[in-house]
């Protein structure tokens, strides 16, 4: 009995999460404007996605912004959860709990705090507002996420690791880029993902620190939506959620693969050591 309510608890749970992905996908493919009648089938708005020029535009600054943020967060939280990891129980606890506070602080207070300090760069400095400035806010709440991806892989990690590599011939540049970064190599890809998607999915900070010479996806959205969302967006968000979907696919399935051929090769050391 408490199998058959777990399941059901679970399909319920899944059909809250997506049945609204579904319905706006269904509907990127409606004849007409309305979100509540299916008039017929039709590619028209996808067609029309691909000729708005600001939508586009759009798009190609939230990939950039998100591509470079989240590259250089990955890297600063890697270094930073590396340092993290060799300190002393009382600051890696300091250090945590300050790592903790842009993850558990309101998005709203985080724009505007960054919205102020980079007003006093552009009137001190001549700083502008736009690619740099978006860059900078989304670095700022992705190290977090990449630095608490991170931390569980080496603690996870073999102590002796790194001494063992340099008794095999390593320096310690090379036991660093040979055996510590392909053991955390996992924790460092989740983080990269995670602040790929938390850069994308990004409007609040956006919102104060875009300026008005670049336009990220989700300040083009919120603009649209003060009078009616276009089916265009319905086009555009079925279209996203389909590659995001394709990619993790595709990561599942390769780490499966990595996984069957870890497993086979342990198996095969063990009937080696069997027959020996």
């Amino acid at each position: 009995m408490k199998s058959i309510s777990s399941k059901i608890y679970m399909y319920i749970l899944y059909t809250f999460l997506y049945l609204p992905i579904l319905v706006l996908i269904v509907f990127s493919f409606n004849q007409s404007k309305s979100r509540a009648n299916w008039t017929g089938f039709t590619l028209d708005w996808y067609a029309a996605l691909f000729r708005d020029e600001r939508i586009l535009t759009s798009l190609l600054n939230t990939v950039i912004i998100a591509v470079c943020a989240s590259v250089l967060a990955t890297v600063l939280g890697t270094m930073a959860a590396l340092g993290i990891n060799s300190m002393k129980k009382t600051g890696k606890a300091i250090l945590m709990g300050v790592t903790y506070i842009p993850v558990i602080n309101p998005e709203i207070i985080m724009g505007i705090s960054l919205m102020i300090l980079f007003k006093f760069f552009v009137t001190h400095f001549h700083f502008q507002f736009g690619f740099a400035t978006l860059i900078l806010a989304h670095i700022s709440f992705d190290v977090p996420y990449v630095i608490y991806n991170v931390l569980p892989k080496l603690r996870a990690m073999n102590p002796n690791l790194v001494e063992a590599a340099q008794d095999l011939g390593c320096n310690p540049r090379q036991a660093f880029f040979k055996a510590v970064i392909p053991e955390i190599m996992p924790g460092i890809f989740s983080g990269f993902l995670m602040a790929l998607t938390y850069s994308i999915d990004d409007f609040v900070v956006s919102y104060f620190t875009s300026g008005t010479n670049v336009e990220p996806l989700s300040v083009t959205i919120e603009s649209m939506t003060r009078v009616k969302v276009s089916p265009k967006i319905n086009a555009l968000s079925a279209i996203i959620f389909v590659v995001i979907a394709a990619i993790m696919i595709i990561r599942n399935i390769i780490e499966n693969k990595k996984l069957r051929h870890d497993l086979a090769l342990s198996r095969a050391a063990r009937n080696e050591g069997v027959r020996r």
